[in-house]
This record gives structure tokens, C-alpha cells and sequence, in this order.
């Protein structure tokens, strides 16, 4: 498999690839980390892993993650309103404007599914002889 390099890595410099030199800044080695192989598996111990870690430790901080069911409710209900404000709600004209659009376009599908309605019924009618009206 073929390995990643950075640009301007030069294989030719006489160290490994997977050394840091000396001078190496906290970007470098972040840099460094990066460039892994796709089948070597990868854990970057993210806020979710801390949590369940500390929650695991102590009892106390087992029993401060237990939430009620009101208190969950509020939860949910918080939630909702945090993503009801990031919401851009539309100007009157716009309001106005999709809602006009949405009828006319209701109309006009209408109208053409009569139309087929009516056409569909009369053929029917005529190929297995029934009254025309």
C-alpha cells in the first residue's frame, strides 16, 4: 500500500518516515500523527471516551450523569429551542411568495390528474362498451 507523505517530504533525507527530528514543532508531530496506514486502527479518545471513562471511575460522577424524566423532557425541550434559533426563517414576501407557488402548482397537478381522470374513464367505457354520456 502506498504510503502518505507530506509535500516536500523527501524520502532521500536518510531518516525513517516515521521519526520527528529535534526541531519539530507541536504541528509537525500533529501533522505526524496524521499519516497512518488505512488498515492501522486509529483511536483519537474523543469527549465521548473521557466521559464514559469518568463515568466508569467514580460512582459519584455515575450517579450526576442519571437524569429524571422531567429533567429529560426539559432537556428535549431545550434542545428544540436551541435548533428552532438557528433556523432562518423566511421574510413575509418570501413567505408569500413559496406560498404561491405551492398553490399553482397544486392547481395545475390537479387539473391534469382530472383531465386524465375524465380521459382514462371515457376510454374505459368505450372499450368494454358501457354508456357514453
Amino acid at each position: 500500500m502506498a504510503e502518505r507523505k507530506r509535500p516536500g517530504d523527501d524520502a532521500a533525507d536518510g531518516r525513517p518516515d516515521n521519526e520527528v527530528p529535534d526541531d519539530a514543532t507541536f504541528e509537525d508531530a500533529a501533522v505526524e500523527d496524521d499519516l497512518v496506514e488505512d488498515d492501522e486502527p486509529v483511536s483519537r479518545g474523543g469527549t465521548a471516551v473521557r466521559e464514559r471513562k469518568a463515568s466508569a471511575e467514580s460512582p459519584k460522577a455515575k450517579k450526576e450523569g442519571r437524569v429524571g424524566i422531567f429533567g429529560r423532557i426539559g432537556g428535549f425541550f431545550r434542545e428544540v429551542v436551541s435548533e428552532l434559533r438557528k433556523v432562518i426563517w423566511p421574510t413575509r414576501k418570501e413567505l408569500l411568495t413559496y406560498t404561491g407557488v405551492v398553490i399553482a402548482f397544486v392547481a395545475i397537478m390537479t387539473a391534469i390528474v382530472a383531465v386524465l381522470d375524465f380521459g382514462f374513464a371515457k376510454a374505459v367505457l368505450f372499450a368494454f362498451g358501457g354508456k357514453s354520456s
